[in-house]
């Protein structure tokens, strides 16, 4: 079957490649690091994770949209998960950020947008938990909300997305696949001078080594010198940021977020963030001044919630000891590398604001670049 599946890849290759299929590299027989991936290499190999998006495309002008992300099925507020937070560079508007680092929890679902509409995503996160069954009495709701700079391809002083957009996006989250590129949040990003966007990707760790999940997805709307796996791919296209090619500007930004079901507390979760950091380097990312680039990092472990209520002052939890977390910490690495280049082969060329063009990462000079370096097999 899989030798029947790589005859149908080579005879449908030129028409994929024109096409900007939806392969993943991992499909083209690109795999990058050396833990493996989940089941379906997403966020949602994390049990109970699921991701929602809405994406609005208008006219020539409108390319943007919202992505949620929620830890679980149920009552966040209620019982809220650990989580930290690490700005790798600060230029951005990411909401609640100082009650997570206060708490070392995370209350409301975390939603992903472009620079001018973190208020409408505020709203209506707190619409939704005020709306919660069993949240009568809140009176205060901490909404994570993180953005990038879409305004190459959006009229983003438009103000597009509306709060019910964002309602949208929480309501229909769900598990299984998660769509890539052009999608939601990364409806008009631009990642290292191609169209970039939402990409994902998960590592999977062996019994021997826990049996933990960590997931990543990302938004890429970032400059530097992209790297494939250790290949130097920008420098091979010459595009890349201060090359004086279309595009050149390598500011924008990057929002990361990972979850595990691994029982990390807020500390050690903070120490998984700085890891994914790590990994946005790996691809090429250079966090330049006006890139607002975070990681929000969380874990589901049913055992570690923070009830809004507790029933008693000590809380019964136990964590994972500090010796156990290496092997968490290259899932974060690796998978938020795949995530990021996951985002750029999903994207299409993407036309918007004033005319503007965004050409999609040019697979047909790609593949033969990371065939020079022996990343993929020759024909």
């Amino acid at each position: 079957m899989q030798n029947f599946l790589k005859i149908v890849i080579c005879c449908l290759w030129p028409t994929l490649l024109t096409a900007q299929s939806s392969l993943r590299p991992r499909d083209l027989g690109l795999k990058i690091g050396v833990l493996p991936s989940g089941q379906l290499n997403a966020i949602t190999d994390v049990a109970g994770v699921k991701v929602g998006h809405k994406t609005l495309i208008s006219g020539n002008s409108v390319r943007t949209g919202v992505t949620a992300i929620l830890p679980y099925d149920g009552n966040l507020f209620q019982s809220k998960v650990p989580a930290a937070i690490f700005a790798g560079n600060g230029f951005g508007k990411l909401s609640g950020t100082t009650q997570v680092v206060e708490l070392g929890t995370l209350e409301s679902p975390i939603i992903l947008t472009n620079t001018l509409n973190v208020a409408q995503g505020i709203q209506a996160v707190i619409k939704h938990t005020l709306a919660q069954e069993g949240n009568k009495g809140v009176l205060s709701v901490n909404a994570v909300v993180g953005e990038t700079n879409d305004g190459y391809l959006n009229d983003i002083r438009g103000q597009h997305v509306k709060e019910e957009d964002v309602l949208y996006a929480i309501q229909s989250a769900a598990s299984g696949s998660v769509e890539e590129g052009n999608v939601g949040a990364g409806t008009g990003t631009v990642c290292f001078g191609y169209k970039g966007g939402i990409g994902t990707s998960s590592r999977k760790l062996p019994k021997s080594l826990g049996g933990y999940t960590v997931g990543v997805l990302v938004q890429t709307n970032f400059g530097g010198v992209l790297q494939i796996d250790g290949v130097p791919v920008g420098e091979e296209l010459r595009q890349f940021s201060f090359s004086d090619q279309l595009l050149n500007n390598v500011d924008g930004s990057c929002m990361i977020v990972v979850a595990t079901d691994a029982p990390l507390d807020s500390r050690n979760l903070e120490r998984l963030a700085k890891r994914a950091f790590m990994g946005l380097a790996k691809s090429g990312g250079i966090a330049s001044n006006g890139s607002g680039d975070y990681v929000i990092a969380f874990s589901t472990a049913e055992a570690i919630r923070v009830p809004h209520q507790p029933k008693q002052p000590i809380l019964q939890t136990g964590y994972l000891h500090n010796d156990f977390t290496s092997q968490l910490f290259l899932s974060a690495i690796e998978a938020t590398e795949e995530a990021i280049i996951n985002s750029l082969f999903a994207a299409k060329t993407s036309i918007g604001f004033n005319e503007r063009r965004v050409e999609a990462l040019p697979l047909d000079q790609v593949i033969p670049i990371l065939k020079k370096y022996n990343k993929l097999k020759n024909d």
